[in-house]
């Protein structure tokens, strides 16, 4: 499928993804901040939602950031992690943010008990981030609606950046056409630009449900298409190792 006929066909399928957001030039490609925080045990996990819920997202909110995500893994996972996923605008507007919540008093206000806590009862052990920019094919993201869901994130690492090169050209090109036709369903396409797992790229998919994501995955493995790009040799030993988690909004999630 040429790529002028996957983006009319994509705005069909997908009407979150605005005519206006498919127009937009590369150099306004969203930027993502991918955050995973590992948290200690007992009460950290409510001390902490209370700090993004009051604090960090409104403080985003203001930066004009309207669709911050946080999730947790399906299952419990000990110790606690919280994955908080973040969407600028633009490279700019990711590398002022920092800035403005360090000038802005109202998140202060909110986030000092969080932030004046004492040592040991401090509730994020660590946080990684990754920096991620968005692929041309999906410069914008795609917010899902409100109905029961969880999301499957998954990362694709390359043995070289040459191989995830040419993976993000599969997708940009002939990947992601099959991927709305079959009901995978993106939220976001991102290449790392630094954080963890490099060189490699990440992306977000939305189902109602296991069986919806099961029955969707097992479409696209036997779609035509599918078979005919992934045995072209322009992307031959594209991904090295996948790393996919599944993932719970929270119940104040943006996204």
């Amino acid at each position: 499928m040429k790529r002028r006929q996957f983006v009319a066909s994509s705005l069909l399928a997908v009407p979150a993804l605005s005519e206006a957001q498919a127009a937009k030039p590369a150099a306004q490609k969203e930027m993502y901040e991918f955050r995973t925080y590992q948290l200690r045990g007992g009460g950290a996990v409510s001390v902490f939602d209370k700090y993004l819920r009051e604090a960090l997202i409104p403080a985003l909110n203001r930066q004009g950031v309207k669709t911050v995500g946080v999730f947790r893994e399906m299952g419990k996972t000990e110790p606690p992690k919280v994955y908080v996923l973040i969407p600028h605008a633009s490279a700019e507007a990711f590398g002022a943010s920092g800035a403005k919540l360090a000038a802005d008093t109202a998140y202060q206000q909110a986030s000092n008990e969080y932030q004046t806590m004492a040592p040991d009862k401090f509730p994020v052990v660590r946080y990684s981030s990754s920096i991620l920019s968005a692929f041309d094919a999906l410069p914008q993201m795609i917010v899902p609606g409100k109905s029961d869901r969880i999301f499957e994130l998954r990362t694709y690492e390359g043995y070289s950046e040459d191989a995830v090169r040419r993976k993000v050209k599969m997708f940009n090109v002939d990947e992601l056409p099959i991927f709305y036709n079959v009901k995978l369903n993106p939220v976001f396409f991102g290449e790392i630009v630094a954080g963890e797992h490099m060189p490699a790229l990440t992306y977000m998919l939305v189902f109602k449900d296991m069986a919806e994501r099961d029955a969707n995955w097992k479409q696209f493995s036997a779609n035509a298409d599918w078979k005919r790009v992934s045995q072209d040799p322009q992307y031959a030993n594209t991904v090295s190792n996948i790393i996919r988690v599944f993932l719970e909004p929270v119940a104040y999630s943006q996204i």
